[in-house]
């Protein structure tokens, strides 16, 4: 989907506190601090970390696939070929940004 990593980070950067930066593995890299919340390759591939139990929620419920490399993880991966999965790839982005806001919110005093 052509510019669907420009879309996508254009995007989280309106998020209060996400960074962008270079993926060790190609594409770009958005976090929360020093938190991944997820990362892009091209306009094609979104992977998310999630803990396990959301992570198996999200597959089950169709939104995305286990890792395309990593599948005993708790990283999924999201496909984008359709106007759709963008979207979803944002809303699941912004799923992943909201549990890295809870838990760096339990961490400070």
């Amino acid at each position: 989907m052509d510019g669907a990593q420009a879309t996508i980070v254009q995007t989280l950067l309106t998020w209060e506190g996400v960074t962008q930066h270079p993926h060790r593995f190609g594409g770009v890299e958005l976090r929360l601090g020093s938190r991944e919340i997820g990362h892009i390759h091209g306009d094609w591939l979104v992977d998310i970390p999630f803990p396990s139990k959301v992570r198996d929620e999200v597959v089950a419920s169709g939104q995305a696939e286990p890792h395309h490399i990593l599948p005993d993880s708790g990283w999924i991966s999201r496909y984008l070929r359709q106007p759709g999965d963008l979207e979803t790839a944002i809303a699941l982005l912004g799923r992943s940004y909201a549990i890295a806001l809870h838990q760096r919110s339990k961490r400070q005093p």
